[in-house]
């Protein structure tokens, strides 16, 4: 089989993007866009829903992914007016700081909903039709470097995007006889609204030192992955966890000292 430059296109195909109003969704949402599938913003920020929507000349529709209900009627509302869903980009999320001794039951149940039970719930209405129609697609599950190494203050975090990773795993197991492949993509550092709201006057002096590129990521980086998993060049990948992360997975701790350059393991 040759590989075609035509391959990577995802003309005709109907995405849906979880969580795509703003950040690496919104990226993924315009990458899925600018190569050609029609693509369905599901998001719960009306404003940001219907921005990112109109930005991708796409659908929006106001969802929180993580009541089963909204998730039904949008996929219904999606179907009707796009088409049958081929891929799903399970993008939402939510962090806050919470050390171990002191996160609560409803703190833990919170990032649990936000990261991990959402997963479920839309890869599961996505496939379910996918499998009746005896069609193929493509479900890409976003976590985290956080779900591959400790993460103080953040556990119930890391532990829902490890979750994510394992489900990808499995999920992608059981969805391989129908055609359907799952894999996930796990950033590190990247440039969003979000992160740049929080530094108004640029990004702090060194950020970059413990990534081995030395720099963050930008979302642009994570939607050509994404559309590279999305897409036919990727036909015989299911089940990975692809780290768009600078290289920080694979240097488990090392790091170039900002001030020697020489290859540092733990304190400099």
């Amino acid at each position: 089989m040759a590989i075609n430059p035509s391959d990577i296109l995802l003309t005709g195909r109907v995405a849906v993007v979880t969580g795509g109003g703003t950040g690496i969704g919104r990226g993924i949402a315009a990458g899925l866009a600018a190569f050609g599938a029609s693509v369905a913003v599901w998001e719960r920020d009306a404003q940001s829903c219907s921005m990112a929507a109109e930005a991708v000349g796409g659908l929006g529709i106001l969802t929180d992914v993580r009541d089963s209900e909204q998730v039904d009627s949008a996929l219904a509302q999606t179907t009707a007016e796009l088409g049958q869903v081929s891929i799903l980009v399970n993008n939402a999320g939510g962090v806050f700081h919470s050390p171990l001794l002191e996160t609560s039951e409803n703190g833990w149940d919170a990032l649990y909903r936000s990261n991990l039970r959402h997963v479920l719930l839309c890869t599961q209405r996505v496939a379910r039709q996918l499998v009746a129609a005896e069609s193929a697609g493509s479900i890409i599950n976003l976590t985290s470097i956080e779900g591959v190494r400790a993460a103080p203050g953040y556990a119930a975090y890391a532990a829902a995007k490890a979750g994510v990773i394992n489900y990808t795993q499995t999920a992608a197991f059981e969805l391989a006889p129908h055609g359907i492949r799952v894999n996930a993509l796990a950033p590190d550092l990247t440039l969003t609204e979000g992160l740049l709201e929080l530094s108004p006057d640029g990004l702090p002096p060194g950020i970059g030192d413990a990534i081995p590129m030395g720099r963050a990521g930008d979302v642009d980086e994570i939607a050509a992955t994404a559309v590279f998993l999305a897409s036919s060049m990727s036909s015989y990948i299911t089940g990975q966890t692809l780290h768009v992360d600078g290289g920080t997975q694979s240097a488990g701790g090392w790091y170039r000292h900002p001030q020697t350059g020489a290859s540092t393991l733990g304190p400099g």
